[in-house]
């Protein structure tokens, strides 16, 4: 008996090494980038993201729509409002009956409490709005929205994380599990974890979603994208999300 106490330790302290080591080895980009692109994530004086933050902090106090109103009437200093709020995106949202991202759910604050006008997708003000939230949780572990309803979404998302598209006959895992480190078209692949959005790319001079850089991947083996907005999109999020859990919250990143 004692042999098998001993037996059944032995091997749940193996397991509980494997998990760890499984963990450990998940990298944020950032570790892929070469220490002069680090440098400028890592000050806040250099990180050109900053400036959207900047004008999100102005766009939280600007008053919009029929009521005048602006974020901080109804939710206040963000700094305390909205710790952690950008770690748990995508969410089930119950009025929508469905997953939604982050600048989804800024949108639905803007149209229906302020009675504003949605922003278009990609706009500066939508990014700098959701840079200004997501920066309050830096430094935050992604913690994925743990609602059941949400299961059959992130399943879809998965689905689609490994299902090869396109001309080039790809899927997302191919390049993002399989051979993250190696290079592909000169750049470095890094395994996709979303912990800095929205991010600045230096290939963009300029600030964009998770959304615009998943797009950005399906054009790039020559499959067709899906729009802004579109829930295959969303469930994509919400499962790399998952994929990423308890890694640190980075935003806004600075990305070649």
């Amino acid at each position: 008996m004692r042999r098998t106490w001993l037996l059944a330790g032995c091997l749940a302290l193996a397991a509980a090494h494997a998990d760890e080591t499984v963990v450990d080895a998940r990298r944020s980009g950032f570790e892929f980038m070469t220490p002069q692109t680090q440098a400028l994530q890592r000050d806040d004086t250099l990180n050109p993201g900053m400036l959207w933050v900047s004008e999100g902090a102005d766009g939280w106090n600007k008053s919009v729509g029929a009521d005048a109103r602006s974020c901080a009437n109804c939710h206040g200093d963000a700094a305390l409002s909205m710790r952690g709020v950008a770690a748990r995106y995508p969410a089930f949202d119950t009025a929508e009956q469905r997953v939604v991202d982050l600048g989804a759910r800024i949108q639905r604050c803007r149209v229906r409490h302020q009675r504003g006008s949605a922003l278009a997708a990609e706009s500066s003000e939508l990014l700098s709005l959701q840079s200004y939230v997501a920066r309050q949780s830096r430094g935050m572990p992604i913690a994925p929205d743990p609602d059941p309803r949400l299961a059959a979404a992130r399943d879809r998302g998965r689905a689609l994380y490994v299902r090869r598209i396109g001309q080039l006959d790809l899927s997302c895992a191919e390049c993002h599990d399989d051979r993250p480190g190696q290079r592909l078209g000169g750049s470095v692949i890094p395994q996709a974890h979303p912990t800095g959005y929205p991010i600045y790319r230096l290939e963009w001079q300029g600030m964009g979603s998770l959304q615009r850089r998943l797009r950005g991947c399906m054009s790039g083996v020559r499959a067709e994208p899906y729009a802004y907005g579109a829930q295959e999109l969303v469930e994509l999020e919400l499962y790399l999300t998952t994929r990423a859990a308890g890694l640190r919250m980075e935003a806004p990143a600075v990305r070649p």
